[in-house]
């Protein structure tokens, strides 16, 4: 493995310094929103550092930083923008948003930003010609990290399934292309279909089962989201750890609590930066300053070499984390 320091973000943070003097000046109290896709374990670990990062403003600047997190039950486009409407009623200082679905959304956020309200987009890539700021990481380069890592496990040959999360959402899409187009590099492996999970891991649970059923020399798993407790409960329960070699995506402790019995290894994004960084956008904006047009928090490998401090950082709130950004690593394939 090799350090990655992401420019993004160091360049963020000197911003940030130089706007402190500016915040302690308009001693303003300020409201920022985050909407996910939908309620889920992965979205509160954004939230943990959405709050952290307003904690952290509040106290610096002497103004109080809220944190207004609005989860739509499930991963709809009519939910989510029913919940972005309520969010905007309210007249926030700024909304972060995971689009279900961009284009089904994007009349509702032009109509966000003509009342005024700063809008920024974190998990997810920002459209072409949309403006929007987007905080995240290279989704290609996490899924064809985690295709190449599953093709070396399993002697490149074999029958691979790759589960879909919500197949709209702009992540997810790009993920799973990014696994295809990997896995077409190797000719003795054959992709089928893992089925799709819609962002709930009960449902990645019962398309996995499914899965692993109806192909019995299954060699291995990937998945687009953070869906991926519910494959591993699947392997485990069919008996096939160690036969039916997972990689997963993402850092939440009941993924990594899977590793390396059943999970091999998960490239993950960083949650918790993600909702920080996100907050820091929307407040930099909100006092008149330029902001990126990419935030790039990049992506972390998980396996057994380091399971045991990520265990670490999870269950600690991922406050090591946003205060040591060189953990953020890429594998050397």
């Amino acid at each position: 493995m090799k350090k990655k320091i992401v420019a993004a973000i160091v360049a963020s943070m000197a911003i940030a310094a130089m706007a402190g003097t500016v915040a302690q000046a308009a001693d303003d109290d300020m409201t920022f929103v985050i909407v996910p896709k939908c309620v889920h374990a992965w979205f509160d670990q954004v939230n943990i550092g959405a709050q952290n990062e307003a904690d952290l403003l509040s106290e610096q600047t002497g103004s109080k930083v809220t944190i207004d997190y609005r989860a739509p039950e499930t991963a709809d486009v009519v939910s989510q923008n029913s919940t972005l409407e309520q969010a905007a009623a309210t007249h926030p200082d700024g909304i972060a948003l995971d689009p279900v679905d961009y284009e089904g959304s994007k009349a509702v956020i032009e109509e966000i930003q003509a009342q005024g309200i700063q809008v920024v987009l974190f998990d997810a890539p920002s459209p072409e010609g949309s403006g929007l700021t987007s905080v995240g990481n290279d989704f290609t380069e996490q899924a064809t990290l985690a295709a190449d890592k599953l093709a070396e496990l399993i002697g490149e040959k074999g029958k691979v399934a790759v589960m879909q999360g919500a197949p709209s959402a702009p992540n997810h899409a790009e993920r799973y292309q990014a696994h295809l187009d990997a896995l077409a590099k190797y000719p003795d492996i054959e992709v089928i279909d893992g089925g799709i999970d819609n962002d709930n891991v009960e449902t990645a649970k019962s398309q996995a089962a499914a899965v692993l059923a109806a192909n019995p020399d299954l060699a291995g798993f990937l998945n687009c989201d953070a869906g991926g407790s519910g494959i591993a409960a699947a392997i485990e329960e069919a008996g096939k750890a160690g036969q039916v070699k997972f990689v997963s995506m993402d850092n939440l402790i009941e993924i990594l609590d899977y590793i390396p019995d059943v999970i091999t290894a998960t490239s993950s994004t960083l949650p918790q930066m993600q909702g920080s960084y996100s907050v820091l956008c929307m407040w930099q904006a909100a006092h008149g300053m330029d902001i990126p047009a990419k935030v790039d928090t990049g992506i972390a490998y998980i396996d057994e070499s380091n399971i045991d401090e990520w265990k670490d950082i999870v269950t600690n709130g991922g406050s090591e984390m946003l205060a040591n950004n060189e953990q953020t690593t890429e594998a050397d394939n």
